[in-house]
């Protein structure tokens, strides 16, 4: 026999994370979402490589609150936020990877379409990003932030990878505003999905 109910499901692994988690650096809501970022991966390690920067926790669920628009850079991480979730936030996600207009941009200045993305997304006033997999976008946020182009509310910063994504993250925590971040090369869509999860269940609920 085994566990057919998804929120059984759910629970039990919560609950077996939690034993092994034991007591950590992470208040209890950062912890919340520690472990859903666990959760989603099935690896134990991230408890030692997420790094919460400037009150993250505080200001990404005020701006969610607010009903902003978010921007991810990939559908992946798109299709993983929860809808109806989002959708009880009032906010409004986009990912811009797929734009006649990024590629057109893309060719153009020689560089990644995920890069190009941010700034279509700036363009249009959008100051939140998720980032899950591209090193490209969020080396390209933080140029804009020194160019004076955006503020961010929050940065998700997870890309993975072993091409710029631990760089690109460490420059990330050079900054100061409200961010999170992993150490090294882990990370992915779907983690950069698990943290704005986890941040809409505490705003709103399931």
């Amino acid at each position: 026999m085994y566990i057919k109910n998804p929120m059984e499901i759910e629970n039990k692994s919560m609950d077996i994370i939690d034993e092994v988690m034991g007591d950590t650096k992470f208040s209890e809501e950062e912890k919340i979402v520690a472990k859903r970022m666990i959760h989603t991966t099935g690896d134990f390690d991230y408890r030692n490589i997420i790094v919460f920067k400037n009150n993250f926790i505080k200001e990404a669920k005020k701006t969610i609150s607010e009903g902003k628009t978010i921007f991810t850079d990939t559908k992946m991480a798109y299709t993983g936020i929860n809808k109806p979730a989002l959708a009880k936030a009032g906010c409004e996600l986009k990912c811009f990877i797929d734009d006649d207009r990024v590629f057109s941009l893309s060719k153009e200045l020689g560089t990644t379409r995920s890069a190009c993305a941010v700034d279509l997304a700036v363009g249009e006033g959008i100051d939140i990003f998720v980032i899950g997999n591209a090193p490209t976008a969020l080396f390209r946020i933080l140029e804009l932030v020194k160019e004076g182009k955006v503020n961010p509310r929050f940065i998700v910063g997870v890309p993975v990878g072993f091409v710029g994504a631990a760089e690109s993250k460490e420059y990330l925590r050079e900054f100061n505003m409200p961010s999170i971040s992993t150490v090294g090369n882990k990370g992915g869509s779907n983690v950069a999905a698990s943290i704005i999860n986890a941040l809409l269940y505490m705003v709103v609920g399931r």
